[in-house]
Protein backbone atom coordinates (compact mmCIF):
# COMPACT_ATOMS: atom_id res chain seq x y z
CA UNK A 1 0.00 0.00 0.00
CA UNK A 2 1.73 2.78 -1.29
CA UNK A 3 2.36 5.88 0.85
CA UNK A 4 4.62 8.96 2.13
CA UNK A 5 3.20 9.21 5.63
CA UNK A 6 4.66 8.13 8.59
CA UNK A 7 3.02 4.62 10.44
CA UNK A 8 1.70 6.81 13.47
CA UNK A 9 0.25 9.34 11.34
CA UNK A 10 -1.91 6.88 9.48
CA UNK A 11 -2.79 5.45 13.13
CA UNK A 12 -4.04 8.67 14.45
CA UNK A 13 -6.24 9.36 11.32
CA UNK A 14 -7.53 5.54 11.20
CA UNK A 15 -8.09 5.99 14.82
CA UNK A 16 -6.15 2.34 15.15
CA UNK A 17 -3.06 0.61 17.26
CA UNK A 18 0.50 1.51 15.33
CA UNK A 19 0.80 -2.29 15.16
CA UNK A 20 -2.66 -2.92 13.31
CA UNK A 21 -1.29 -0.01 10.65
CA UNK A 22 1.77 -2.13 10.32
CA UNK A 23 0.17 -5.25 9.44
CA UNK A 24 -1.86 -3.86 7.12
CA UNK A 25 0.64 -2.15 5.25
CA UNK A 26 2.78 -4.99 5.18
CA UNK A 27 -0.49 -7.15 3.99
CA UNK A 28 0.05 -9.53 7.12
CA UNK A 29 -2.65 -12.13 7.66
CA UNK A 30 -5.49 -11.97 9.79
CA UNK A 31 -6.44 -8.11 8.87
CA UNK A 32 -10.12 -7.67 8.45
CA UNK A 33 -11.55 -5.80 5.15
CA UNK A 34 -12.80 -3.23 7.18
CA UNK A 35 -9.70 -2.62 8.77
CA UNK A 36 -8.06 -2.32 5.87
CA UNK A 37 -10.40 0.57 4.75
CA UNK A 38 -9.89 2.63 7.05
CA UNK A 39 -6.41 2.40 6.72
CA UNK A 40 -6.66 3.49 2.89
CA UNK A 41 -9.08 5.81 4.04
CA UNK A 42 -6.39 7.43 6.00
CA UNK A 43 -3.90 7.52 3.54
CA UNK A 44 -6.72 9.23 1.26
CA UNK A 45 -7.32 12.13 4.01
CA UNK A 46 -3.91 12.44 5.22
CA UNK A 47 -3.30 12.91 1.07
CA UNK A 48 -6.07 15.80 0.73
CA UNK A 49 -4.13 17.36 3.89
CA UNK A 50 -0.98 17.39 2.36
CA UNK A 51 -2.35 18.13 -1.27
CA UNK A 52 0.97 18.83 -2.48
CA UNK A 53 1.75 21.73 0.09
CA UNK A 54 5.06 22.29 2.35
CA UNK A 55 4.07 22.36 5.75
CA UNK A 56 6.12 24.11 7.81
CA UNK A 57 2.92 24.68 10.73
CA UNK A 58 1.62 23.42 13.34
CA UNK A 59 -0.38 20.47 13.28
CA UNK A 60 -3.47 19.94 15.13
CA UNK A 61 -5.20 16.57 15.22
CA UNK A 62 -8.86 16.73 15.96
CA UNK A 63 -11.77 14.59 15.88
CA UNK A 64 -15.33 15.74 14.69
CA UNK A 65 -18.19 13.93 16.27
CA UNK A 66 -21.50 13.95 14.82
CA UNK A 67 -25.24 12.17 14.72
CA UNK A 68 -26.87 13.93 11.61
CA UNK A 69 -28.33 13.16 8.09
CA UNK A 70 -25.96 11.80 5.33
CA UNK A 71 -26.96 14.88 3.70
CA UNK A 72 -25.93 17.20 6.36
CA UNK A 73 -22.71 15.50 7.42
CA UNK A 74 -21.15 15.79 3.71
CA UNK A 75 -21.51 19.65 4.04
CA UNK A 76 -19.98 19.52 7.00
CA UNK A 77 -16.79 17.45 5.60
CA UNK A 78 -16.57 19.78 2.47
CA UNK A 79 -16.31 22.78 5.47
CA UNK A 80 -13.47 21.20 7.93
CA UNK A 81 -11.75 20.34 4.21
CA UNK A 82 -11.91 23.16 2.28
CA UNK A 83 -11.45 25.68 5.61
CA UNK A 84 -8.57 24.27 6.57
CA UNK A 85 -6.36 25.46 3.88
CA UNK A 86 -7.09 28.58 4.82
CA UNK A 87 -4.96 28.07 8.21
CA UNK A 88 -2.02 27.28 6.47
CA UNK A 89 1.42 27.04 7.20
CA UNK A 90 -0.83 25.86 10.56
CA UNK A 91 -2.40 21.91 9.79
CA UNK A 92 -5.84 20.99 11.00
CA UNK A 93 -5.95 17.02 10.50
CA UNK A 94 -10.03 16.14 10.76
CA UNK A 95 -10.93 12.71 11.59
CA UNK A 96 -14.58 12.35 11.12
CA UNK A 97 -17.03 9.97 13.53
CA UNK A 98 -20.12 10.15 11.57
CA UNK A 99 -23.71 8.46 11.82
CA UNK A 100 -27.25 9.19 11.00
CA UNK A 101 -28.49 7.63 14.17
CA UNK A 102 -26.46 6.91 17.74
CA UNK A 103 -27.39 5.76 20.91
CA UNK A 104 -26.08 8.18 23.84
CA UNK A 105 -23.97 5.41 24.98
CA UNK A 106 -22.32 4.96 21.63
CA UNK A 107 -21.60 9.05 21.42
CA UNK A 108 -20.12 8.31 25.41
CA UNK A 109 -18.17 5.42 23.96
CA UNK A 110 -16.51 7.05 20.93
CA UNK A 111 -15.63 10.71 22.94
CA UNK A 112 -14.01 7.95 25.86
CA UNK A 113 -11.81 6.31 23.43
CA UNK A 114 -10.89 9.79 21.58
CA UNK A 115 -10.17 11.08 25.08
CA UNK A 116 -7.80 8.03 25.78
CA UNK A 117 -5.71 7.49 22.35
CA UNK A 118 -5.31 11.73 22.74
CA UNK A 119 -6.68 14.80 20.42
CA UNK A 120 -6.02 18.02 20.40
CA UNK A 121 -9.77 18.93 19.88
CA UNK A 122 -13.42 17.67 20.07
CA UNK A 123 -16.01 18.94 17.52
CA UNK A 124 -18.86 17.29 18.68
CA UNK A 125 -22.91 17.46 17.43
CA UNK A 126 -24.55 15.64 19.59
CA UNK A 127 -28.36 15.07 22.09
CA UNK A 128 -28.03 16.99 25.16
CA UNK A 129 -28.55 14.34 27.38
CA UNK A 130 -26.44 13.62 30.73
CA UNK A 131 -23.86 11.06 29.69
CA UNK A 132 -22.83 13.03 26.65
CA UNK A 133 -22.11 16.02 28.94
CA UNK A 134 -20.29 13.70 31.51
CA UNK A 135 -18.02 12.84 28.76
CA UNK A 136 -17.60 16.46 27.59
CA UNK A 137 -16.58 17.12 31.52
CA UNK A 138 -14.41 14.37 31.11
CA UNK A 139 -12.69 15.51 28.48
CA UNK A 140 -11.95 18.64 29.37
CA UNK A 141 -10.54 18.22 32.56
CA UNK A 142 -8.03 16.08 30.71
CA UNK A 143 -7.36 19.56 28.84
CA UNK A 144 -8.82 18.51 25.66
CA UNK A 145 -10.98 21.21 24.15
CA UNK A 146 -14.69 20.54 23.20
CA UNK A 147 -16.77 22.96 20.52
CA UNK A 148 -19.79 21.89 20.53
CA UNK A 149 -21.94 22.54 16.57
CA UNK A 150 -24.52 23.65 15.42
CA UNK A 151 -26.42 22.20 18.65
CA UNK A 152 -25.55 23.20 22.17
CA UNK A 153 -24.71 21.42 25.47
CA UNK A 154 -24.97 24.15 27.88
CA UNK A 155 -24.51 22.30 31.15
CA UNK A 156 -21.49 20.77 29.99
CA UNK A 157 -18.17 22.63 30.46
CA UNK A 158 -17.25 22.88 26.78
CA UNK A 159 -14.88 25.13 25.53
CA UNK A 160 -17.26 27.07 22.70
CA UNK A 161 -20.29 26.81 20.96
CA UNK A 162 -19.78 27.47 17.03
CA UNK A 163 -23.34 28.14 15.57
CA UNK A 164 -26.12 30.03 15.17
CA UNK A 165 -28.84 31.47 17.53
CA UNK A 166 -31.21 29.04 17.35
CA UNK A 167 -34.06 30.71 19.34
CA UNK A 168 -33.52 33.64 17.03
CA UNK A 169 -33.95 31.03 13.98
CA UNK A 170 -36.95 29.77 15.41
CA UNK A 171 -38.43 33.73 15.55
CA UNK A 172 -37.33 34.61 12.37
CA UNK A 173 -39.22 31.36 11.03
CA UNK A 174 -42.35 32.29 13.00
CA UNK A 175 -42.38 35.94 11.45
CA UNK A 176 -41.83 34.58 8.08
CA UNK A 177 -45.20 32.59 8.33
CA UNK A 178 -47.24 34.41 10.77
CA UNK A 179 -46.87 37.83 7.87
CA UNK A 180 -47.72 35.09 5.36
CA UNK A 181 -51.12 34.38 6.83
CA UNK A 182 -51.62 38.53 8.00
CA UNK A 183 -53.68 37.37 10.50
CA UNK A 184 -55.93 34.76 8.71
CA UNK A 185 -56.25 31.21 10.41
CA UNK A 186 -53.56 28.51 9.43
CA UNK A 187 -51.74 24.97 10.81
CA UNK A 188 -48.45 24.84 10.65
CA UNK A 189 -46.77 20.69 10.50
CA UNK A 190 -43.74 21.58 12.99
CA UNK A 191 -41.31 18.73 11.66
CA UNK A 192 -38.08 18.05 14.02
CA UNK A 193 -35.31 15.26 14.11
CA UNK A 194 -35.48 14.68 17.45
CA UNK A 195 -36.53 16.05 20.49
CA UNK A 196 -33.25 15.16 22.33
CA UNK A 197 -31.04 17.90 20.40
CA UNK A 198 -30.94 21.52 22.23
CA UNK A 199 -30.41 23.18 19.05
CA UNK A 200 -33.75 22.03 17.53
CA UNK A 201 -35.54 22.54 21.15
CA UNK A 202 -34.23 25.88 20.99
CA UNK A 203 -35.81 26.57 17.71
CA UNK A 204 -38.93 25.59 18.72
CA UNK A 205 -39.08 27.40 21.65
CA UNK A 206 -38.25 30.46 19.74
CA UNK A 207 -41.03 29.55 17.06
CA UNK A 208 -43.87 28.83 19.86
CA UNK A 209 -43.39 32.07 21.72
CA UNK A 210 -43.54 34.04 18.94
CA UNK A 211 -46.54 32.58 16.73
CA UNK A 212 -48.18 33.09 20.39
CA UNK A 213 -47.41 36.45 21.22
CA UNK A 214 -47.40 37.56 17.51
CA UNK A 215 -50.02 35.61 15.78
CA UNK A 216 -52.15 33.83 17.87
CA UNK A 217 -54.44 32.79 15.14
CA UNK A 218 -51.90 30.62 13.85
CA UNK A 219 -51.47 26.54 15.16
CA UNK A 220 -48.76 24.42 15.37
CA UNK A 221 -48.79 20.10 14.52
CA UNK A 222 -45.63 18.67 15.77
CA UNK A 223 -43.73 15.63 14.57
CA UNK A 224 -40.27 14.01 15.70
CA UNK A 225 -37.84 11.31 16.11
CA UNK A 226 -37.85 10.93 12.64
CA UNK A 227 -33.83 11.75 12.91
CA UNK A 228 -34.01 13.72 9.78
CA UNK A 229 -34.43 10.65 7.47
CA UNK A 230 -36.46 10.68 4.48
CA UNK A 231 -37.74 7.55 5.37
CA UNK A 232 -39.49 7.77 8.93
CA UNK A 233 -40.23 11.68 8.63
CA UNK A 234 -42.25 10.82 5.89
CA UNK A 235 -44.52 8.47 7.71
CA UNK A 236 -44.63 10.72 10.58
CA UNK A 237 -45.56 13.34 7.93
CA UNK A 238 -48.29 11.26 6.01
CA UNK A 239 -50.08 10.48 9.27
CA UNK A 240 -50.38 14.43 10.79
CA UNK A 241 -51.57 15.36 7.43
CA UNK A 242 -54.37 12.25 7.66
CA UNK A 243 -54.64 13.27 11.03
CA UNK A 244 -54.97 17.36 10.73
CA UNK A 245 -57.04 18.27 7.48
CA UNK A 246 -56.19 21.98 8.11
CA UNK A 247 -52.27 22.07 8.16
CA UNK A 248 -51.33 24.27 5.12
CA UNK A 249 -47.65 25.36 6.29
CA UNK A 250 -44.10 23.57 7.36
CA UNK A 251 -41.26 24.71 9.39
CA UNK A 252 -39.20 22.06 9.16
CA UNK A 253 -36.78 22.18 12.24
CA UNK A 254 -34.72 19.10 11.41
CA UNK A 255 -34.82 17.78 7.62
CA UNK A 256 -36.37 15.30 5.99
CA UNK A 257 -37.71 17.96 3.86
CA UNK A 258 -37.89 15.55 0.18
CA UNK A 259 -40.51 13.04 2.32
CA UNK A 260 -42.44 15.88 3.94
CA UNK A 261 -42.85 17.56 0.53
CA UNK A 262 -43.86 13.99 -0.84
CA UNK A 263 -46.57 13.45 1.74
CA UNK A 264 -48.13 16.74 0.81
CA UNK A 265 -48.00 15.34 -2.82
CA UNK A 266 -49.31 12.28 -1.80
CA UNK A 267 -52.10 13.79 0.29
CA UNK A 268 -53.39 16.11 -2.33
CA UNK A 269 -52.44 19.01 -0.12
CA UNK A 270 -51.51 22.32 -1.14
CA UNK A 271 -47.96 23.87 1.19
CA UNK A 272 -48.67 27.68 1.20
CA UNK A 273 -45.42 28.47 2.60
CA UNK A 274 -42.42 26.30 3.83
CA UNK A 275 -39.40 27.15 5.80
CA UNK A 276 -36.31 25.35 6.24
CA UNK A 277 -32.78 25.14 7.49
CA UNK A 278 -29.53 24.79 5.48
CA UNK A 279 -28.24 25.18 1.97
CA UNK A 280 -27.45 21.61 0.87
CA UNK A 281 -28.00 20.17 -2.37
CA UNK A 282 -31.63 19.04 -1.87
CA UNK A 283 -33.18 22.48 -0.17
CA UNK A 284 -31.68 24.13 -2.93
CA UNK A 285 -33.36 22.49 -5.60
CA UNK A 286 -36.73 22.21 -3.62
CA UNK A 287 -35.95 26.62 -3.41
CA UNK A 288 -35.43 26.75 -6.97
CA UNK A 289 -38.33 25.23 -8.01
CA UNK A 290 -40.33 26.92 -5.55
CA UNK A 291 -41.60 23.90 -3.07
CA UNK A 292 -39.39 25.84 -0.27
CA UNK A 293 -40.05 29.34 0.35
CA UNK A 294 -37.29 30.25 2.51
CA UNK A 295 -34.46 28.68 3.83
CA UNK A 296 -33.09 30.13 7.14
CA UNK A 297 -29.15 29.58 6.79
CA UNK A 298 -26.04 30.53 8.54
CA UNK A 299 -22.11 30.52 7.32
CA UNK A 300 -21.40 26.84 8.26
CA UNK A 301 -17.64 28.07 7.04
CA UNK A 302 -17.64 30.31 9.77
CA UNK A 303 -18.66 27.93 12.45
CA UNK A 304 -15.80 25.62 11.24
CA UNK A 305 -13.26 28.28 11.83
CA UNK A 306 -14.64 29.08 15.19
CA UNK A 307 -14.26 25.73 16.04
CA UNK A 308 -10.51 25.88 14.93
CA UNK A 309 -9.66 28.95 16.74
CA UNK A 310 -11.40 27.48 19.46
CA UNK A 311 -9.22 25.14 19.68
CA UNK A 312 -5.90 26.60 18.67
CA UNK A 313 -6.72 28.87 21.64
CA UNK A 314 -7.27 26.36 24.52
CA UNK A 315 -4.08 24.70 23.24
CA UNK A 316 -2.58 28.42 23.71
CA UNK A 317 -4.28 29.02 27.15
CA UNK A 318 -5.70 32.46 25.03
CA UNK A 319 -9.56 31.43 25.95
CA UNK A 320 -11.79 30.33 28.51
CA UNK A 321 -14.51 28.04 29.01
CA UNK A 322 -17.90 28.10 27.87
CA UNK A 323 -17.78 30.54 24.93
CA UNK A 324 -20.60 31.23 22.84
CA UNK A 325 -20.05 32.32 18.90
CA UNK A 326 -23.16 33.15 17.33
CA UNK A 327 -23.07 32.98 13.56
CA UNK A 328 -25.91 35.32 11.94
CA UNK A 329 -29.08 33.71 10.53
CA UNK A 330 -29.83 34.99 6.98
CA UNK A 331 -33.13 34.62 5.38
CA UNK A 332 -32.44 32.86 1.78
CA UNK A 333 -35.02 33.32 -0.92
CA UNK A 334 -34.43 32.25 -4.77
CA UNK A 335 -33.15 35.87 -5.75
CA UNK A 336 -30.22 36.00 -2.99
CA UNK A 337 -27.97 32.16 -2.71
CA UNK A 338 -25.01 32.92 -1.81
CA UNK A 339 -22.47 32.31 -5.32
CA UNK A 340 -21.15 29.44 -3.79
CA UNK A 341 -24.18 27.77 -3.62
CA UNK A 342 -25.63 28.27 -7.40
Amino acid sequence: MAHEFLVKDIAFQAGLSIATVDRVLNERPGVRKQTEKRVRAAIGELEKQQAGVEIQGRKFGIDIIMEAPDRFTHTVRDAFESESLTFLPTVFRSRFHFAESMRPQEIVQRLDRVRLRGTDGVVLKAPDVPEISAAVTRLEQSGIAVVTLVTDLPNAPRTAYAGADNRAAGETAAYLIGERFAGQPATVLATLSSSRFRGEEEREIGFRRTLRDRYPSIGIVEISEGLGRDDATGVLAAAALANNPDINAVYSIGGGNRAVLAAFSTAGRACAIFVAHDLDAGNLEFLRNGQIHFILHHDLKADVRTAFRAIMGRRSALTGHGVARLSVVEVITPYNIPPSDH
